[in-house]
């Protein structure tokens, strides 16, 4: 080796810890630059081991800290072709396994990849690479329903992190990141508790910036997820509130698993602009697929749904766990738009994969509904009835009272619906045991069919001798009652926003949904003018932010299809055009939360819904004196809108029928 290439080996060196510590330090531009910088510098000097190291560092760089895995993508093929040519060495192990293994879609990829790296590791003897490897290779195997072989290796490489024999931080927080989302896959918390203080006392689970606030964040994100999963909102809540906010403080723009998990429970809690607000911008991320594909559901639009879901599908090859949740969405899209045949497709497609999971009852009882739905759908009630029972019965002695108060809700539906009013009203009261132990929120057709079959949900706290007002809409016009005395009132966007407020107790209400929801503008048309996607400026309305939710899909999708060619250049085009959209749908939605300024979007909904709301309020006053008063206090207007209804109250609000959404138990 010549002096000269000595010193060039020296400033490549140099420039990759330069690189490392602009990383963690949040200097995005100068990591890119100096990692660059030592690419070509070692490619210069012959070193092309050492470059295609750098090449994957990079690669990671865009993909887990820059999300933008357009970019990411040519310099890991550039890593991979500088090794090409050579003999079995370390750096073909140490590339093949350089990014998140999370953030490797198809587990039949990752598995290839992790059994190269696990090769090369025990072939030269690399202990680190071992244990990363292995913990890859286990979320493999776990994604693609080999669960008790998988988590034997994501068991050993946790050993091999929690020993004093390895020193490298990162490598340690990229292994443990497999092993949190192996766990959060078949919500195995008990796992969890049990290797968490041991990485804590290794020091890769903290509160210093970098590594440890990852892998804490991540460690949350889980427990969160499976809090939800078992009923326990409020915790979650809590939980993922905490971690989202101190990751920003610690590492701003790097937190994503928290803001994913948080997106999912605010989904099911039925706030959909803030889960928005949430996974915008991060619905590359496969994880973020599902809670999307979920937020389309919850929103009506079964198309944008179907859509989101597919994708995930493509991505995600013979993945068995995750595939199992997007077809639940697909056959409810499906079903939504009136397709019967390609919901049963699915549904029986979502039995295959979840076939042989006998270590996720949940998903196998998941399963079970969504079949339930088909053929309720097809009109053998009798065989959903047969469906649901059975799988019931097949839960044994598991504990998931979230799942059977679904089931039974379920089951208590179809009874009714095959009019056998015993079964409905037996199934309502178990259901309704089950909501005591649970903290979550049910859909307003689920309560208020409970309080039809006489198991009302608790989900109300009514002091003795509290009497009930009603509102109930017919064509243009509103009955308004309570005890003998009713009244009738035409009917106006602010009893429309009243209603859905009040039909959702304890539940904010983005004004923006509220819109959405009372004009029509969620389902607005499928097909997309590029003229309309301009800027959004100050009049970004409803039906321009269902437009722009579509052509982001779109886009989406030619990214994937981009990069599925090899076609880096047009992937680079379309995820510029990506990153312009996401940009406005951000000013519009007042990405960030309650915390900032609210975009004008969001204000002008603000306004128009708080003086449509008092309006309408103020005419229930004059009509209701007693209980328009009561009204009056218990709704709060703003960018958030909720009805919160107090125990002392003597008189409870409700609508009849309810309108389409949620109500807190």
């Amino acid at each position: 080796m010549g002096l000269g290439t000595a010193i060039e080996l020296e400033q490549a060196d140099a420039l990759v810890t330069s690189a490392e510590q602009a990383m963690w330090a949040g200097e995005f531009d100068r990591a890119v630059a100096d990692y660059a910088a030592a690419v070509g510098l070692r490619i210069a000097a012959g070193a092309n081991r050492e470059a295609a190291m750098a090449c994957a560092e990079l690669s990671v760089l865009y993909s887990a800290r820059l999300v933008n895995k357009v970019a990411a993508r040519p310099w890991h093929t550039r890593a991979m072709r500088l090794l090409e040519n050579e003999p079995p060495c370390l750096e073909q192990g140490w590339v093949a396994v350089a990014g998140l293994g999370c953030d490797v879609d198809d587990p039949a990829v990752l598995a290839e990849r992790a059994a190269l790296a696990l090769d090369r590791a025990r072939r030269f003897g690399d202990v680190t690479l071992e244990m990363k490897a292995l913990a890859d290779g286990g979320l493999a195997h776990v994604r693609a329903g080999r669960v008790t072989e998988g988590m034997a290796m994501v068991d050993e490489a946790m050993a091999l992190a929690c020993t004093g024999a390895i020193s490298d931080v990162f490598a340690m927080g990229k292994a443990v990141c497999s092993f949190y989302t192996a766990c959060h896959t078949v919500a195995d918390f008990e796992r969890v508790e049990a290797w968490s203080p041991g990485l804590r006392e290794r020091g890769i689970i903290g509160d210093a910036p970098g590594v440890q606030a990852l892998t804490s964040s991540h460690c949350a994100s889980v427990r969160g997820t499976l809090l939800c999963d078992v009923g326990r909102w409020g915790e979650a809540d809590d939980l993922l509130q905490q971690a989202h906010d101190q990751l920003e403080r610690l590492m701003p723009g790097a937190s994503w698993h928290p803001p994913i998990a948080l997106a999912d429970l605010r989904i099911r809690q039925g706030r959909l602009t803030e889960a928005e607000a949430l996974l915008l911008g991060r619905d590359d991320h496969m994880e973020a697929l599902l809670p999307m594909s979920r937020l389309h559901l919850a929103r009506g639009d079964f198309h944008l749904a179907r859509v989101t879901a597919r994708r995930g599908l493509r991505l995600i090859g013979d993945d068995r766990v995750r595939a199992a949740s997007l077809l639940g969405v697909l056959v409810e899209a499906e079903l939504g738009l009136g397709d019967l045949g390609r919901a049963a497709e699915a549904a029986s497609e979502m039995d295959a994969r979840v076939a042989g999971l006998a270590g996720v009852p949940a998903l196998v009882g998941d399963a079970a509904r969504h079949r339930a739905k088909v053929q309720s759908g097809k009109g053998d009630v009798a065989a959903a009835i047969q469906t649901l029972q059975s799988a019931l019965d097949g839960l044994g002695g598991v504990d998931l009272p979230l799942l059977r108060m679904s089931m039974h809700l379920d089951l208590a539906r179809l009874h009714e619906a095959a009019g056998d009013r015993a079964e409905a009203v037996l199934d309502a009261r178990t259901a309704s045991a089950l909501l005591a132990r649970l903290d979550v929120v049910v859909t307003a057709d689920d309560a208020a069919m409970l309080e039809r079959l006489g198991s009302e949900s608790p989900a109300r706290p009514v002091a003795a001798g509290c009497r009930v007002a009603t509102m109930v809409r017919d064509g243009d016009w509103w009955t308004v009652g309570c005890d003998e005395t009713s009244v009738r009132l035409r009917d106006t966007k602010g009893m429309r926003y009243l209603a859905e407020v009040v039909a959702r107790p304890g539940v904010e209400r983005h004004a923006l949904d509220l819109v959405d929801g009372v004009e029509g503008l969620a389902a607005a048309d499928t097909g997309i003018d590029r003229r309309q996607l301009g800027d959004a400026g100050e009049l970004l309305d409803g039906r321009s932010r269902a437009l722009y939710r579509r052509r982001v899909s779109e886009l989406r999708d030619e990214v994937e299809d981009a990069l599925a060619a090899e076609d880096d250049e047009r992937a680079a085009k379309v995820q510029a055009e990506l990153d312009i959209l996401i940009g406005e749908l951000a000013r519009a939605f007042g990405l960030g939360g309650r915390e900032r300024k609210a975009s004008n979007a969001a204000e002008k909904a603000r306004l128009n819904v708080t003086r449509a709301i008092r309006k309408a309020t103020t005419k229930l006053v004059e009509a209701l004196p007693v209980p328009g008063a009561v009204l009056d206090r218990r709704v709060k207007t703003g960018v958030f809108c909720s009805y919160e209804p107090h125990p002392d109250d003597e008189i409870l609000w409700s609508v009849h029928p309810p309108v389409n959404g949620t109500a807190r138990r």
